[in-house]
């Protein structure tokens, strides 16, 4: 298995995926370089998740959409390919989860849309740099998410819960943390809650819907950040016969530099 010291940007870390040598969580990995989450459809389901996204943009911010048929993301990674560059994939059909490979090149189609969606570990650098601690970075796990009651937008077949992430922090540094992460729109931006997860439906903070669950130390508050798994809620209420996405946690790693999608 390839050594994370060596995954410095996103291109080795694309390369270490695309030859099997990287199919764990990327968290932590290429820092400074923009991570993304990935929705694969067909053309004919495109429009509604464009809409989807636009009307959801906190857990769906666009970094970049393919044309039909083309595995590139031009615009954030032109040498990538999206069928091997990622750790690990879920294939969807009729919304049940019925494969993760680690590539998808015997599931591609001509018809085939990738939406490249802005995930919040290219803002965990940021809050690295700050003095800030990452609990799922400290510990070497993939990050908690959790279904919520928050009713997304829908549009066309697309509709479901906010899916979000969670990071536990003092009550002193939540507030640098949302300083922060307000200057990354294009990765989720400023947390949706903080505190009382049960206000936002969820029953056991142990017990994540994906990921993996951290502790919470007693002088630390839950704060969660709307998160780019919320498609794959949206895949499973609509159940469209056909749809790619990443695995939570394995992520598309851009060549796009984190400051580049930063405001302010």
């Amino acid at each position: 298995m390839t050594n994370p010291i060596q995954l410095l940007t996103g291109m080795t870390v694309r390369s270490a995926c695309r030859d099997g040598s990287w199919t764990k969580p990327t968290c932590g990995l290429a820092d400074g370089f923009a991570q993304a989450n990935l929705v694969v459809l067909p053309k004919a389901l495109a429009f509604d998740f464009l809409l989807f996204c636009q009307r959801n943009p906190k857990p769906c911010p666009l970094l970049d959409v393919t044309e039909p048929g083309d595995p590139v993301p031009h615009h954030v990674a032109p040498d990538a390919d999206l069928r091997t560059d990622l750790p690990r994939y879920r294939i969807w059909r009729n919304g049940e989860l019925v494969d993760e490979p680690t590539d998808i090149a015997r599931y591609w189609q001509d018809d085939f849309v990738s939406f490249v969606i802005g995930c919040s570990f290219t803002f965990e650098s940021a809050m690295l740099r700050a003095g800030l601690p990452v609990r799922h970075i400290e510990l070497g796990v993939n990050v908690p998410m959790f279904r919520t009651n928050i009713a997304c937008r829908s549009a066309g077949a697309f509709h479901g819960p906010l899916v979000v992430s969670m990071r536990p922090l003092t009550p002193s540094d939540a507030v640098r943390a949302v300083q922060i992460t307000s200057r990354y729109p294009s990765v989720h931006g400023a947390p949706v809650h903080i505190g009382d997860p049960s206000a936002i439906g969820i029953t056991d903070i142990s017990k994540p819907d994906f990921g993996d669950a951290v502790p919470i130390h007693a002088s630390e508050v839950p704060v969660f950040w709307a998160c780019g798994v919320t498609p794959q809620a949206a895949i499973m209420a609509a159940k469209p016969p056909l749809v790619i996405t990443h695995s939570p946690g394995c992520m598309f790693v851009t060549d796009v530099r984190d400051e580049e999608l930063a405001v302010g």
